[in-house]
């Protein structure tokens, strides 16, 4: 019986993989990697720094390091990827919103391992200090992944360009 339910849990889990729609954003660029530890002939484990873009709001920029396993399971692109992830965003120009966005809507997704774990950035707003706040976290469909990092973005004037209010682009 626990073989059975452990199958199905698996099978459920392959089809909520299958389903996921496309990223938020597009594919993060490649900044650069540092090797951690040496592998003899294969890949060695790495710090990978990336920086995406905000697809909704035009401005703001995070940048994010993970790290990558190398070895024969990252090889073969099987490594479950532990889930230490730092995280920055700024303001990179004038801010422009696209739409209404909710509070925790998810900027950005990436699979961290074959089929369970999943890296998110999600957005929100403090409205009371208008200021962009992004959290990135790992989850995992069996037992979850509490690690996370935060950063946070006052949203200034850029040139001529006054600062628009976030709070006025919640969707509530």
């Amino acid at each position: 019986m626990k073989s059975f339910l452990r199958a199905a849990v698996l099978a459920f889990a392959s089809m909520a993989a299958l389903a996921q729609p496309a990223l938020s954003a597009d594919e993060p660029d490649l900044i650069f990697k540092k090797s951690t530890v040496w592998k003899f002939l294969t890949p060695d484990h790495k710090l990978a720094t990336y920086a995406v873009d905000d697809p909704l709001v035009e401005g703001v920029a995070c940048h994010f390091t993970v790290p990558e396993k190398g070895g024969v399971s990252g090889w073969l692109g099987v490594a479950e990827e532990v889930s230490d992830i730092s995280l920055a965003c700024r303001q990179v120009g004038p801010v422009t919103f696209k739409a209404k966005f909710e509070q925790g809507e998810e900027m950005f997704r990436q699979r961290r391992s074959f089929l369970f774990k999943k890296m998110r950035i999600v957005r929100g707003c403090d409205a009371k200090r208008n200021v962009l706040v992004y959290l990135v976290y790992s989850d995992k469909i069996i037992e979850g992944s509490p690690k996370n990092s935060t950063s946070t973005v006052p949203i200034m004037p850029w040139g001529e360009a006054s600062a628009p209010r976030c709070a006025d682009w919640l969707d509530d």
